[in-house]
């Protein structure tokens, strides 16, 4: 064996016990997080449920056998996105979005960890515990359902992801327990910090979206909290907030309907789009 061959032999080797991973540069993925409005709070409805383009995929974040899905695995996405009997989401008409105007040979994978109700306090990686030692039995369940730490579980997903494909953004839809908190945005950078920092990620490649939450032309019982929202780019440079005004949201006043949730998701893709220069 050549001098040349042995050396490309020792540097593959060097590479797979570095853990390196033959990523696929046109595999996008995109971690949502948030709470039930990113969970998904409508119940989705037939023409939700066809015509799913197998470029959208979805990594499982929980064992569903109700589904035959498997945590960490990838399936194509049809809903439920979140758990295993959740409802629609904004994630599911953003993915669609993006596949129906990306090149063909592009794929996009979500990750969708959100827990109805809750503050965006549970994704802060050194003080959830003391979050959820404090909050309701049903939210603890929820939680217990990611083993406890949505966070970590969201973490662990991301990086199954990075073996397969290059993390192109971050989806959030959080702030309804959190209204009138004007440290949000720094709550916020924390967890965003904290993912890409754990995940090798790059702020100036990697986006945040934040969606709005019901206005008031809707009615939204927590619409002042859209003036907290509005502030988060002047605390994270690569943050875009997404905006809910008229997306029809449900008799609470809280929830999107699954009208709202298909325009929502169609706006956190456009804007995405935008990003990747695609027009």
């Amino acid at each position: 064996m050549s001098k040349k061959c042995v050396s490309v032999l020792l540097a593959a080797l060097l590479l797979l016990g570095s853990g390196t991973y033959a990523q696929d540069p046109n595999f996008y993925v995109f971690l949502s997080f948030g709470q039930s409005n990113m969970e998904g709070n409508a119940r989705f409805e037939p023409q939700d449920t066809v015509s799913v383009d197998p470029r959208f995929r979805v990594l499982e974040a929980v064992d569903c056998p109700n589904l035959n899905r498997t945590m960490g695995n990838w399936y194509t996405a049809l809903p439920p996105l979140c758990r295993c009997r959740t409802g629609l989401t904004p994630v599911d008409y953003f993915g669609r979005r993006l596949v129906a105007s990306l090149p063909a040979n592009v794929k996009v994978g979500v990750i969708n960890v959100a827990v109805g109700g809750c503050k965006i306090e549970l994704f802060d990686k050194d003080h959830y515990e003391s979050y959820v030692s404090t909050a309701p039995d049903w939210l603890k369940n929820m939680a217990r359902e990611y083993g406890g730490n949505p966070y970590g579980r969201l973490l662990e997903m991301a990086k199954l992801a990075q073996r397969d494909g290059v993390i192109k953004g971050i989806l959030l839809h959080q702030g309804e327990s959190n209204t009138g908190d004007t440290t949000w945005p720094s709550k916020v950078k924390l967890v965003y910090d904290n993912l890409l920092k754990e995940l090798g990620l790059n702020a100036a490649a990697v986006p945040l979206l934040a969606g709005e939450v019901v206005h008031a032309d809707q009615g939204g019982v927590c619409a002042s909290m859209n003036k907290i929202i509005a502030s988060l780019p002047q605390t994270i440079t690569n943050a875009h907030v997404i905006s809910a005004a008229g997306c029809p949201d449900a008799a609470d006043n809280l929830h999107f309907n699954a009208a709202g949730y298909r325009m929502l998701g169609d706006r956190y893709a456009e804007k995405m789009l935008a990003l990747l220069g695609v027009k």
